[in-house]
């Protein structure tokens, strides 16, 4: 299995800052119960995304934040490797190969993502795929169907969970 550390970073970044969001905290009165003495601008692009962050780091902003790591890493893993029921698996693969008129509008943006991804697939919610489904004006179901068409062709369905190597 690959692991696409960005896409890792960017959803755990998201996580980070959805926990603090909630809390009603700005990232300096986070920052206030850290036990270490990090910038703000550090805090930021953790959150952001685009700083990996050490597992030291990682437990120290979750225990300030009154979150279990473990339970953090949880709701990451599921939004990265597809065991969430709010993303939806998309083969990119097959999308850059499909010439039917009807996913046109998609193929650049999916060799687009091919290209920046190490993996040919990626997980959207809902909502990315009913704003695709306008662009290539067919109803959402309808295009659901069809990304399901192309995914079962590679060997993989949408919405089906990844083998994460278990084989019990």
């Amino acid at each position: 299995m690959l692991i696409d550390a960005d896409a890792f970073q960017r959803v755990l970044g998201e996580e980070l800052r959805k926990l603090r969001k909630q809390r009603g905290w700005t990232r300096k009165e986070l920052n206030e119960r850290l036990q270490s003495d990090i910038s703000l601008q550090t805090l930021a692009t953790y959150e952001l995304g685009t700083r990996h962050c050490s597992v030291v780091r990682l437990v120290e902003l979750c225990l300030a934040l009154g979150e279990p790591p473990q339970d953090l890493l949880a709701r990451v893993h599921r939004r990265v490797f597809g065991d969430d029921p709010e993303q939806i698996r998309v083969n990119l693969a097959g999308v850059v190969a499909d010439n039917s008129p009807g996913l046109s509008p998609l193929r650049r943006w999916a060799e687009d993502r091919l290209k920046q991804s190490n993996s040919p697939e990626i997980q959207l919610d809902r909502s990315a795929l009913e704003h695709m489904a306008e662009l290539c004006r067919m109803p959402t179901a309808q295009l659901l169907t069809k990304l399901a068409e192309l995914s079962s062709s590679s060997g993989t369905s949408i919405g089906e969970p990844p083998d994460h190597g278990r084989h019990d």
